[in-house]
């Protein structure tokens, strides 16, 4: 049986060409800075974001931290998502390891309205927490891969400043963002205090990410990704693949988008989904199941003795995400598999 893996982009395996860059890779101990490959990396990675400084780290739940513990103090505030990945999905380390009280905006888009956040950075810091950190998302995962417009980034980054507030980018999918809107990486950092990006999601490398900021904001950042056990040795190893995701695989992230539109257009098809394809403009793609009677988690279930892997975000909502290990003629597959699938159903529970 042929199956198609859509859980996630995180899933894709590492290119031929970032096995024979981390076999061939030069490395040294680069808790002395020594690793040339891990270095070669980070120079690229800061140059692309437009920042003075970037540092290699395991994982994009380690960089958003790193970040969090570098902005912000014990019992300091930070204003988030109600859906974010930092809120949502990284096991209350933001007040578990930074000791930081998450204030919770709720906005469709991910990204919050001037007004949601006014009051709480200009909350007199003598009676209230202060609120060292806005963090952002771009794109917004649990909001269907949506990205952060420019006009608004700016709207709110500005205002965060103006209240001596940090801005904290989690940009595990910039890249598909920026192709998204059609702009340079740089011109959606630019306002951004700190970013952190995933090396391992749509760019394919096997493991990494990296968190970026000025040369002040990483030297500090050094201490907690040690204090956090993140501090490695020969990571050269895996840095070059990194390296090979940064210079090969930025491109082919249109080819994941044009196949979400795919998937998109054909699940709209189905009246009952009330599924518009505009709202998924990058490579996730987001439907409610309960409208065709069944609960995500069994859907997902189906699917997957089918051949075609899936996840879910709840009860109701089934994440399906593009990534360069299912090519058009997989998609196509994918999509015949779960248009029979949501029919059967929808006439069963009828």
């Amino acid at each position: 049986m042929k199956v198609v893996d859509l859980r996630s982009d995180t899933v894709t395996k590492p290119t031929r060409e970032m096995r024979q860059a981390m076999m061939d890779s030069v490395v040294g101990d680069d808790c002395h800075g020594e690793d040339s490959t891990v270095n070669e990396l980070q120079d690229l990675a800061a140059q692309m974001m437009g920042k003075e400084s970037a540092l290699f780290v395991p994982s994009g739940t380690m960089s958003n931290n790193v970040a969090i513990m570098t902005h912000a103090r014990h019992g300091d505030t930070a204003i988030v998502d109600a859906e974010s990945h930092i809120y949502y999905y990284e096991s209350a380390a933001i007040s578990g390891l930074a000791g930081v009280m998450p204030i919770v905006v709720d906005h469709p888009t991910g990204c919050p309205d001037p007004e949601q956040i006014t009051y709480y950075l200009q909350r007199n810091r003598n009676r209230f927490p202060k609120t060292s950190l806005l963090c952002l998302e771009t794109t917004h995962n649990r909001r269907g891969g949506r990205p952060i417009t420019l006009d608004r980034m700016k709207t709110v980054c500005q205002l965060a400043h103006q209240h001596q507030t940090s801005v904290h980018l989690d940009g595990a999918r910039i890249f598909n963002a920026a192709e998204a809107l059609g702009v340079s990486v740089k011109s959606i950092t630019e306002h951004a205090d700190s970013v952190s990006f995933c090396l391992s999601k749509g760019l394919s490398a096997p493991v990494g990410s990296i968190l970026v900021g000025s040369n002040d904001f990483i030297q500090q950042a050094v201490q907690v990704r040690r204090r956090l056990g993140g501090g490695m040795r020969q990571s050269g190893v895996i840095a070059a693949a990194g390296l090979v995701a940064l210079t090969k695989m930025v491109e082919r992230l249109s080819e994941d988008h044009v196949h979400a539109q795919l998937i998109a257009k054909h699940l709209a098809e189905i009246e009952e989904l009330e599924l518009e394809p505009s709202h998924f403009p990058t490579n996730i793609v987001v439907f409610n199941s309960h409208k065709v009677g069944i609960a995500a988690p069994e859907f997902v279930e189906k699917a997957k003795k089918k051949g075609v892997k899936l996840s879910y975000f709840d009860t109701q909502q089934v994440r399906i995400v593009t990534n360069s290990d299912a090519d058009q003629e997989s998609i196509m597959h994918a999509i015949d598999i779960l248009v029979r699938l949501i029919n059967q159903t929808k006439n069963t529970s009828n």
